[in-house]
């Protein structure tokens, strides 16, 4: 019905469903096209302004269409207000801020180990977070980095590499073997909620003594400093 408006190869799966949406379409229908949950569509686009088009307003019905589309503005607003406050309330992030922020973050997904350095997620800006943690603060090389995916037979391997090392910029090169988790007792509703796996992003010594178990062995430091810190526990 709408296969004419998008050539899906040319796209990554998130630009498909942001364009799509940009033309008018629905979650349903876009669920259809890429494939992805609704509960996904809505973390990716829930900041768009959106217009039924024509087709969706035949599939789903006139007053339901305008219905969702009222919807939508009012959410929009409301997201729109909340992310001026929160911007408001954080103001300038200097390097502590960072540190600290990337600290709560390895808490939180790090792997709890005195010789691995691992941070597993499948959120593209956290991992993005988590790398800017590393360059930026701790001072890891880019050539430092590898990159493990954990995937499910309805992600397309290709697909989920390229995005990563796209949004990441740690080349290919450094991706190591794929997992495909094959378990037949997953849950079917789990499907299409991680459209690219999950990221495991880890560090390499690459020779440094201190970016290897040392720096293990610090973050172990940082962690168990801040979380015995009386700020947090009384």
């Amino acid at each position: 019905m709408y296969d004419r408006l998008i050539n899906v190869k040319s796209l990554s799966i998130k630009e498909n469903a942001i364009k799509l949406r940009k033309e008018g379409f629905s979650y349903g229908l876009i669920k259809e096209k890429t494939g992805v949950s609704k509960s996904t569509l809505s973390n990716w686009l829930c900041e768009l302004d959106y217009l039924p088009n024509q087709i969706t307003i035949e599939k789903i019905g006139k007053a339901r269409a305008a219905s969702t589309a009222a919807k939508q503005k009012l959410k929009f607003a409301s997201i729109q207000e909340a992310h001026r406050l929160a911007e408001k309330d954080i103001g300038d992030l200097r390097k502590r801020d960072i540190f600290m922020l990337g600290l709560g973050l390895y808490i939180s997904e790090g792997t709890k180990s005195s010789s691995d350095i691992r941070i597993i997620n499948s959120n593209s800006e956290i991992i993005n977070l988590a790398i800017r943690w590393f360059r930026d603060v701790i001072g890891i090389p880019l050539h430092n980095f590898r990159m493990r995916l954990h995937l499910y037979p309805d992600n397309n391997v290709e697909d989920s590499i390229r995005f990563w090392s796209t949004t990441t910029k740690i080349p290919i090169v450094q991706f190591q073997k794929t997992q495909i988790d094959r378990r037949k007792n997953k849950k079917i509703s789990k499907k299409g909620k991680l459209p690219f796996g999950t990221a495991h992003l880890s560090v390499r010594s690459g020779g440094s003594k201190n970016h290897g178990v040392f720096l293990a062995r610090k973050i172990d430091g940082w962690m168990k400093i801040a979380l015995k810190n009386k700020l947090f526990t009384e």
